[in-house]
């Protein structure tokens, strides 16, 4: 039993010039971090897709091939930036734009340390500036409804798939860009439920009181894991991952919604999902693991934890923390790419509307029924019952009779037809 008796820790109140640059200097900082981890993801998919196929992957580029992100990112810039006549030019550039800034603002209220108390600033520092006895968040944004700011935020992305698909006037892109639409609002809504769980049971929506409430009773992985597993797969879905990337994986639509671009318009999509990957998977962390914690089981084991507030040290091993949880939620992504097959379209939408949405729901329910009888210390008991329950019910949905039958295709070598007979009976 997760013991929520113990309290958590008392996020102090900051505010004042300080915090404004601190918050400043986290957005620049953290912003060229994702940066350059968004140019190096792209390293890290193609190695451990090599390692998981066998091969070598690139090794040719710099020292073990450390500089072939250089490399592809120069051949966009001097790729020929082609548009397709008949395009609005305007809606056609703003496209990517649209899907990369929500992805590039999202980030901003992920706590990536704790609180820094500016007495332990070297050579007197605080002192020079009149900051005695100050303390300051780790983030680009501490408001009190940070993560309803973030999926948000990451829920405007749609917009730039759904423009630069239309404004490229052609139909195989706008008919991607309306499966791609179609996709992400659909994953949005189990996201938010998810997330409405989460909340429920932290009591708050400000990221810091979410994960001192962690460090003080457990991680949410382990005591929510159908909300982390429904909330990672609808991650996956909005960045457009495997097993969910049909929308620039559709044989019959050519390359889906970006068909038409090139260069460093092509770029801009490629890059937001990278940048939707990492951000989606800071969010995770924070959410289920415990952001910047180390102990997955606060509540039995009280005491081994990093602290909330201190010195440099304890920030930069907080940092640490936070990104190599992130590495390890990204990494864990890349993985699921080169080891599941892709949905077929209509299965992805039965699997959002069928299966998703009332799953979250009854998460959702569960947890209300949770915290109205005060028995928060029994939420991973209520998860296992939630995980029974799918389980048995699970059999008895209705279903399609059998959603791969095998169509006849009228001339084909394998469904030979009869001279009178018509393409309808032929699929029917």
């Amino acid at each position: 039993m997760f013991l929520l008796s113990a309290a958590p820790a008392i996020v102090p109140a900051t505010g004042g010039w300080s915090q404004l640059i601190t918050n400043a200097f986290v957005i620049v900082m953290m912003l060229h971090v994702i940066l350059v981890g968004c140019a190096y993801a792209i390293m890290l998919e193609r190695k451990l897709s090599a390692w998981m196929q066998d091969r070598v992957g690139p090794n040719r580029v710099g020292p073990f091939g450390l500089l072939q992100p250089i490399a592809d990112g120069l051949k966009f810039f001097f790729k020929e930036d082609y548009a397709p006549a008949g395009v609005d030019r305007t809606l056609f550039t703003l496209g990517p734009m649209l899907l990369i800034v929500p992805a590039m603002i999202a980030f901003v209220i992920i706590p990536w340390g704790g609180v820094l108390d500016l007495n332990s600033l070297p050579f007197g520092i605080a002192s020079h500036l009149g900051v005695e006895g100050q303390q300051v968040k780790i983030t680009g944004a501490a408001i009190n409804v940070g993560i309803i700011y973030l999926i948000a935020a990451a829920s405007l992305g749609v917009y730039g798939v759904a423009l630069g698909s239309w404004a490229s006037n052609s139909k195989f892109s706008f008919l991607g860009g309306l499966r791609a639409s179609a996709q992400i609002i659909s994953y949005e809504i189990p996201m938010g439920l998810s997330l409405l769980a989460v909340a429920l049971l932290m009591g708050s929506l400000q990221p810091y009181d979410i994960i001192t409430q962690q460090q003080a009773t457990a991680w949410n992985i382990l005591q929510q894991p159908v909300a982390a597993i429904l909330f990672y797969a609808c991650t996956l879905a909005e960045g457009n991952r495997a097993p969910f990337d049909l929308a620039e994986a559709e044989s019959e639509l050519v390359g889906g919604y970006h068909t038409e671009y090139s260069s460093m318009r092509f770029a801009m999509f490629f890059l937001a999902e990278y940048f939707h990957m990492i951000t989606g998977a800071a969010f995770f962390v924070l959410l289920f693991l415990g952001g910047f914690s180390l102990n997955p089981v606060g509540g039995l084991l009280p005491g081994l934890d990093l602290p909330l507030s201190g010195g440099l040290p304890l920030i930069a091993a907080q940092i640490g923390v936070t990104l190599f949880k992130v590495f390890l939620v990204v990494a864990f992504g890349m993985a699921i790419r080169w080891t599941l097959p892709r949905f077929r379209f209509d299965q992805l939408m039965r699997l959002a509307w069928e299966g998703m949405i009332p799953a979250s729901l009854l998460v959702l329910t569960v947890t209300a029924l949770v915290v109205y009888f005060g028995a928060q210390d029994w939420m991973w008991l209520a998860s296992l019952g939630c995980i029974a329950l799918i389980y048995l019910i699970e059999p008895i949905m209705p279903r399609q009779s059998n959603a791969n039958a095998r169509l006849g295709l009228r001339g084909s070598r394998f469904s030979p037809v009869d001279p009178g007979t018509s393409a309808m009976d032929v699929g029917n």
